[in-house]
């Protein structure tokens, strides 16, 4: 016992000696509040993915590692060292989905869209109210006959990236070619229509599928990918259910299940007046290139 605890002490003196009382300055709470900040949003955004999990089995294995520190295990201790370089590098390319998607919704945040501007935003204007009408009455009429539906609603982020795994239409959206679209058996049925402002860009798309655990299994791959899509983009998903009839929307990384037509034509209202207050940031942000370039035209 004795033993024990003089290599608890040891231990102690060699590695926890940040345990003694410290001057605390402003920075030093500044750094702590930053610190904490980002590791609740860390684990916020682990949790519920298949990273949670690996994240339990990256504890436990720590938990380990620090028992082999308080009993001097020199031969555990001596494979974690040589280890590391290598884990690091394991951890990157286990959890390269996880990451990719952090940095996109790092992207997304309305401060580094204000700060920055790579000429990666959409141009195209807001859809109309028509397009509103057209969307919502096709839904339910789908909706009626149980005919199911993937339909993407393009944003700020434009979405070739999925629009060049299916068909380009580039059609103006109308109730009867949504309809006709994802009619049983017809060559574009199957997969998802991307729609651009007042037009179907493409169809027969395939969409990532979401990988939270905390989607209901009630829903199926077409949810799922609503879902996914909903994730790595700001777009809005509109899904007919092809079991039960039912209209839901899907956007941010959240699924709104069971709406109204007044629902439905709600959610769509909110993205029009988005878009719209976009495309005046984006016209502001113009703006202020052109008087920029006056001023230094001036100067010259």
């Amino acid at each position: 016992m004795e033993t024990v605890i003089s290599t608890i002490q040891r231990f102690a003196e060699k590695y926890m000696y940040w345990l003694t009382p410290q001057k605390v300055t402003p920075t030093d709470l500044v750094e702590i509040l930053i610190l904490t900040f980002l590791f609740y949003h860390v684990l916020e955004w682990i949790k519920g993915t298949r990273a949670w999990m690996l994240f339990k089995g990256i504890i436990v294995i720590l938990l380990f590692i620090l028992a082999a520190a308080v009993f001097q295990m020199t031969t555990i201790l001596w494979l974690a060292g040589r280890l590391v370089n290598v884990a690091l590098i394991a951890l990157a390319v286990i959890f390269q989905p996880e990451l990719r998607k952090a940095l996109d919704q790092l992207g997304r945040k309305k401060f580094v869209s204000l700060l920055f501007d790579f000429g990666m935003m959409q141009e195209s204007g807001r859809f109309s109210d028509r397009t509103i009408n057209e969307l919502v009455k096709a839904s339910f009429e789908m909706g009626k006959v149980k005919t199911g539906a993937l339909i993407v609603i393009e944003q700020d982020i434009v979405l070739s990236e999925y629009e060049r795994t299916g068909i380009d239409l580039d059609s103006i959206l109308t109730s009867q070619l949504l309809i006709n679209i994802f009619e049983k058996n017809t060559p574009l049925h199957d997969g998802a229509i991307i729609v651009r402002g007042d037009r179907v860009a493409a169809a027969t798309c395939y969409l990532p599928l979401s990988d939270s655990m905390s989607i209901s299994k009630e829903l199926g791959t077409r949810h799922r990918a609503a879902i996914g899509i909903s994730e790595v983009s700001d777009s809005l998903t509109v899904i007919v259910s092809e079991e039960t009839g039912a209209v839901s929307v899907a956007k941010g990384g959240a699924i709104y299940r069971d709406l109204t037509q007044d629902g439905l034509r709600e959610q769509l209202k909110i993205i029009q007046n988005a878009e719209s207050e976009s495309s005046r940031l984006r016209s502001l942000q113009r703006r202020l290139k052109n008087v920029k370039k006056r001023r230094k035209n001036t100067d010259e």
